[in-house]
């Protein structure tokens, strides 16, 4: 059984003393490919590294809707700059939150649509983060130059309802399902995890963030996005291998990763 756990922050602290290790252990539980996003011009450079370092590992490139205070067209060329270089497979992490007040809700709007736009130039697809922002969300990606294209992207970490699901279904792009859809109350999220398409859903762990059960409040890793599989598994009553069968293989086309077999 193989995995791709399509959305993991290994270049962050919680992982500066085992990181190796951490990478080991994914390979040993069957993930055998990780996506690294950025989340601002800061970590860029450490996205990259790891990707450059490590067989299984990829990388994607953008400005986190957090980090995106300060946005500017030097960060758009900087971020162009970023996509050219090795294993980048991706634009992101990049969207809107609402959650957090950290950047003026009009300048997320515009960093988002610029990354988007920049990801319809160079034909890369995006990953989004959406919190507490799903109609702006929506709305923004229907309006890029993405709109109409095949596999333009994921909704990274999916928490919203069944009709901004539907709406970004609708548009091509994939769910990416976290250690939430195990937690004991989340049943609105697996049923949203047991009513999307197969071939329109990927795992992921965010780690060093959201840890699945049995390890909800410790640091997440890329191991633990078998959990997540298995979770949707059980909702779907179908066997793990048919979940990693299909993520798998979404993620592969989704962002061009070579085959593992």
């Amino acid at each position: 059984m193989e995995l791709v756990d399509t959305h993991c922050h290994l270049d962050m602290p919680q992982f500066r003393d085992d990181r190796t290790a951490v990478i080991e252990r994914a390979a040993a539980a069957g993930v055998s490919q990780i996506v690294v996003p950025a989340i601002d011009l800061e970590n860029i450079t450490a996205v990259t590294d790891l990707a450059s370092a490590h067989a299984g590992v990829f990388a994607a490139v953008g400005i986190h809707p957090n980090s995106c205070a300060n946005w500017s067209a030097d960060w758009l060329t900087a971020v162009r700059a970023a996509a050219a270089r090795p294993k980048v497979v991706a634009i992101g992490e990049i969207g809107l939150d609402y959650y957090w007040d950290d950047a003026p809700k009009e300048v997320q709007h515009e960093a988002l649509a610029q990354q988007l736009a920049l990801a319809a130039d160079l034909n890369l697809p995006v990953i989004i983060h959406n919190r507490e922002s799903s109609a702006d969300v929506i709305r923004l990606l229907a309006a890029s130059p993405l709109a109409g294209r095949e596999n333009p992207g994921v909704l990274h970490s999916f928490s919203a309802d069944w009709e901004t699901a539907q709406a970004a279904l609708d548009m091509g792009f994939y769910l990416g399902f976290t250690g939430p859809v195990t937690f004991k109350k989340a049943d609105d999220l697996r049923e949203i995890a047991r009513k999307a398409p197969l071939d329109r859903i990927l795992v992921e762990t965010d780690a060093p963030y959201l840890a699945p059960q049995p390890y909800r409040g410790k640091r997440n890793q890329p191991a633990y996005v078998t959990f997540v599989a298995e979770r949707i598994a059980a909702e779907r009553g179908v066997e793990t291998a048919v979940i990693a069968q299909y993520t798998t293989a979404n993620a592969r086309r989704l962002f061009h990763l070579p085959s593992q077999l």
